[in-house]
């Protein structure tokens, strides 16, 4: 039997730094983002449109790396959280 995302989800653990690793590097690059494909491509649900604003729930990243790739101007800043901080695997 295979586990839901959520479950494994539940697996993991994370260090959450004061700062955040994601960054939005243009808000108005954003609202003029008809699809907004980052509030559905990330499996963390980090990104959300706010309204007028995309809000970074850097604490849920699961450091897959989807947003480099996924948003169709570039317009997300990853890196990897600093050293101590992040996420953790439990299986590897």
């Amino acid at each position: 039997m295979s586990a839901t995302i959520e479950e494994k989800l539940f697996t993991i653990r994370y260090k959450v730094d004061h700062q955040s690793h994601l960054i939005i590097k243009d808000q108005d690059v954003c609202m003029k983002c008809t699809t907004k494909e980052c509030t559905h491509f990330c499996p963390a649900d980090v990104y959300a449109w706010e309204g007028n604003f995309t809000s970074v729930a850097f604490e849920n990243c699961i450091e897959c790396g989807t947003c480099r790739i996924g948003c169709p101007t570039y317009n997300i800043e990853w890196v990897y959280p600093k050293g101590g901080y992040g996420i953790t695997y439990k299986f590897g």
